[in-house]
């Protein structure tokens, strides 16, 4: 699932209408019909809480990038779409354009989503699709 469909789905869950999770993360409607529409982003990992907070769950689950880590997911091109990661997470915290407080928030994010990740494949036995069997 996408960010836009985690976001929609966690909404209707929530029973929240677009105006009201709006107004409750403290940005616009547009905004908000944007994220669902798949055509923008959050700005930054504090909007992304916000929303979490609003939708009472975790910022996790609407960036997780589905049920399997990315490093265990059985795709061919998962090596790939981490490389692309971690440029453009070094890309963004280079180029200056995001505050150190939010650089630190989305680095806890990235942890804690690595973390997690871990202890579910040890639950699972799931192994990192770089290892033989």
């Amino acid at each position: 699932m996408t960010f836009s469909e985690k976001l929609r789905a966690a909404r209707k869950e929530a029973g929240l209408s677009q105006s009201a999770l709006a107004e409750a993360a403290g940005i616009s409607l547009r905004t908000l019909q944007n994220y669902e529409l798949g055509k923008r982003y959050p700005a930054s990992l504090e909007i992304t809480l916000r929303l979490a907070t609003a939708l009472n769950t975790t910022a996790e689950r609407l960036l997780s990038a589905g049920e399997e880590s990315i490093v265990t997911a059985p795709s061919p091109s998962a090596k790939a779409q981490l490389e692309d990661l971690v440029r453009a997470v070094s890309g963004l915290f280079s180029g200056g354009q995001i505050g150190e407080e939010d650089r630190d928030a989305a680095m806890e994010a990235i942890i804690a989503a690595y973390w997690a990740a871990k202890k579910e494949n040890r639950k699972t036995g799931a192994k990192n699709s770089g290892e033989e069997a």
